[in-house]
């Protein structure tokens, strides 16, 4: 643990600050969670849903999506403890029915590919398979549709597919739906008693609804509520923030559940916090370990997944070195994650007095910013990139399929959402100047002769397409 001193921050302070910010976000409702060297403070606002509104309390369930994906890669590495799955093995050990558009990719890519985003496939594939035990394996069945962006374990995407797999390899190896791995693997043994997948058992409780903020200032409920089931392992659970919280003690901890029984080593707890592939100052994090998001602020390596889900936003963040961790549980989009993200930069200032630094921007001529200029697409969205002012700006389309998608629910605003500028910084770095998204980083790529084919953004890569646009 580091030798300086922590700040201890009165519990008033925390509920105000958090009140502070989430009336000036507009977001409905909102949990945090804070620990620090064993102690916890819980602060908590607002509401469950503009249209059948509840008080948000402690004991309230929000979805925290990716964050879920901890749980399978935690959950995979119990299974290595008991010998059970090898890392480096091919997946194929495991589900030998893998099929994928590159046979080769299908046989080499190993479980260890998966979870640090590397395996180079579409990546953002929500395919509803149904509500059934068979939601997963079917979904495997169809990741034969998917693109091969990249080459295997050449670049880092990020990867919800990958992690779905990850979810079936479990599935192959205890004989478990994955639900139910998860609840005898990391579940019961922790005693993580408000943490759920099913939606009957959310039900019965208190949850929480997402909720989108509209251009012209309306605050609707984001449907459907849920997640397909398929893409679980992803991150289709829901926790209170207490359970949240603990999910943090015990990656900071020795790695004890609820009855001293040792769940996982802290060897093993240790080795998903170390690099195992490089993210290039991605918005998502500089590094991935073991499904955990690595990245360096002011010397000081943090350790998170946040997450994603239909109108709620999850931060989750720990800094090992000094025993603290943060949870943000927030149900609102786009501002939810405005919301999240100032919470946590000020706890990191506050209690720890870590406070990151922004690098100065690069000034570039007209010409060499056409250089940037262009249409990038992933599974979900064309990107288009222009010079507007004598700077870069980015417009953000969903793809064809996923706007079909956002038509049959009802989202209207999904198909026209605004530019928003980005400021160049050394070594093909960028930060996004502004919008909801305002702050968070992301990178450029190259081509071997040097030109600009790709963007990473939001942790996606982006390719660049045969035909530019300057809009």
């Amino acid at each position: 643990m580091s030798e300086i001193a922590a700040i201890r921050v009165d519990q008033a302070e925390l509920v105000s600050h958090l009140t502070e910010l989430a009336t000036h976000h507009e977001v409905p409702g909102v949990a945090v969670g804070i620990y620090l060297e064993g102690e916890e403070q819980y602060a908590v606002y607002g509401i469950t849903s503009v249209e059948n509104p509840l008080p948000i309390d402690e004991h309230t369930l929000f979805q925290f999506g990716s964050t879920g994906k901890t749980f399978t890669s935690t959950a995979i590495m119990r299974l290595v403890e008991q010998g059970k799955i090898d890392l480096d093995a091919p997946v194929r050990t495991y589900v030998p029915e893998l099929r994928l558009k590159d046979e080769e990719v299908a046989q080499r890519v190993t479980v260890l590919q998966l979870l640090n985003h590397s395996a180079g496939w579409q990546g953002d594939f929500f395919e509803d398979t149904g509500r059934g035990d068979d939601a997963v394996a079917r979904y495997v069945e169809k990741m034969s549709e998917l693109e091969q962006v990249y080459p295997l374990g050449q670049q880092a995407s990020y990867n919800n597919a990958a992690l779905v797999l990850a979810g079936r390899v479990i599935e192959k190896v205890t004989g478990l739906v994955y639900e139910e791995a998860i609840q005898q693997l990391l579940l019961q043994p922790l005693g993580l008693d408000q943490t759920f997948a099913s939606m009957d058992d959310i039900m019965t409780r208190r949850f929480s609804v997402g909720h989108v903020h509209h251009p012209d200032g309306r605050i609707t409920v984001a449907r459907p509520w849920a997640l397909p089931r398929s893409v679980s392992p992803a991150g289709g659970w829901s926790a209170t923030v207490r359970d949240q919280l603990a999910w943090a003690r015990f990656h900071l901890e020795d790695g004890r559940g609820k009855d001293a029984e040792q769940v996982l080593s802290k060897a093993s707890l240790d080795r998903m916090k170390e690099e195992t592939f490089n993210l290039g100052a991605s918005a998502i994090g500089d590094a991935v370990g073991i499904s955990w998001l690595l990245r360096d602020i002011e010397g000081v390596r943090m350790v998170g997944h946040g997450g994603s889900t239909h109108g709620q936003r999850a931060a989750f963040q720990m800094v090992p070195e000094r025993d603290f961790a943060v949870v943000v549980l927030t149900n609102s989009v786009p501002n939810g994650a405005q919301l999240h993200e100032a919470i946590v930069k000020w706890s990191l200032a506050r209690y720890l007095g870590i406070i990151q630094q922004q690098p100065e921007p690069i000034t570039l001529s007209e010409d060499e910013l056409n250089g940037y200029v262009g249409m990038f697409a992933s599974i979900s969205s064309l990107v288009r990139i222009y010079v507007e002012e004598a700077g870069l700006v980015v417009k953000i389309e969903p793809s064809p399929a996923d706007l079909a998608q956002a038509r049959a629910r009802g989202d209207e605003d999904s198909e026209d959402q605004p530019p928003f500028p980005i400021t160049l910084l050394p070594d093909d770095r960028y930060t996004i100047a502004g919008g909801p998204a305002k702050g968070l980083r992301g990178f450029f790529t190259r081509d071997d002769a040097g030109a600009i084919n790709g963007i990473n953004l939001g942790g996606r890569l982006a390719t660049r397409q045969a035909e530019t646009s300057t809009l």
